[in-house]
């Protein structure tokens, strides 16, 4: 009986296992909206959302680059995502707010029209943005159960200040 159970045991690890291996391409992602695209980027990247903070304009700037925002003693420049992807600026709003992001130590925010919410997404389900619709910043896209497309940033290219 010891032997059985012992058997059962190992069955459930295992597949405890595989199920963690089949995870292992699940990321928790948080949704927002800019302009007409619904977007999304991984959490890990995220470090909070704020609401309603003054941006103070700089001179002699790139356009896509609103200002800075003094976020407890920390300047981090914030740019506004519409104007980055090469599209018209975002008109403000009571849900536009800015989104806080440390990609690879470089802090910034990003001004979006809004936040959804936070989602699970398989990797293995993104997909590359055809060619003749690809867009700047954007490195994939993936089609949820409802049928909406969601398009994933390239946090690279965000960071970057290549045009």
């Amino acid at each position: 009986m010891s032997e059985q159970i012992n058997d059962q045991e190992f069955l459930d690890m295992n597949e405890a296992e595989t199920a963690e291996d089949e995870n292992s391409t699940v990321e928790r992602c948080l949704t927002f909206e800019s302009g007409d695209l619904i977007l999304y980027i991984s959490t890990k990247h995220v470090i909070e959302i704020i609401n309603n903070h003054s941006i103070t304009p700089l001179p002699l700037v790139a356009s896509y680059i609103k200002g800075i925002i003094n976020l407890r003693g920390q300047i981090l420049p914030v740019v506004d995502l519409q104007l980055r992807m090469g599209k018209g600026g975002s008109d403000s709003t009571n849900n536009t707010c800015i989104i806080v992001l440390d990609i690879n130590s470089i802090s910034l925010g990003i001004l979006v029209d809004s936040v959804r919410q936070v989602i699970d997404i398989d990797l293995k389900n993104v997909r590359p943005i055809p060619l003749k619709r690809q867009q700047k910043l954007l490195d994939g896209m993936v089609i949820m159960e409802d049928g909406s497309v969601f398009m994933s940033i390239d946090c690279q290219a965000l960071s970057s200040t290549d045009d």
